[in-house]
């Protein structure tokens, strides 16, 4: 499916944002705004994640990100990465991943999700 101005980016968000409901949050956010992506634990108490759609969209949720939350959390920063422009949507939906498996290497834990075919 090709879609046009479609944006991606990867997040890290850090202070207290695991154990507040913050990926249940940001899943509800995301979906009113119609992005698509994923987020989750990381092993390391953050939450990570990727997200695609429209830039302002895209700039809404940056925004939610950096400066609301969950109404427990506490940000105290957010990291961008990996923002580039994209031919077409990677994912179907937005979706919480597992929390990785403790002891496992991040990348091993997180698994691969029917929605996403390995695209980024």
């Amino acid at each position: 499916m090709a879609a046009q101005g479609v944006h991606s980016c990867e997040f890290e968000v850090f202070g207290k944002v695991q154990g507040v409901n913050f990926r249940r949050h940001a899943l509800r956010k995301a979906k009113t705004l119609g992005l698509r992506g994923w987020c989750m634990n990381s092993g390391r108490g953050t939450v990570k994640g990727y997200i695609e759609g429209r830039p302002a969209e895209m700039d809404v949720m940056k925004e939610w990100l950096r400066t609301t939350g969950s109404p427990l959390s506490i940000i105290e920063k957010v990291e961008f990465s990996s923002q580039r422009e994209r031919d077409r949507y990677g994912y179907t939906n937005f979706h919480i991943k597992p929390d990785p498996i403790e002891g496992a290497p991040e990348h091993e834990a997180i698994g691969s999700s029917s929605s996403n075919n390995g695209s980024y």
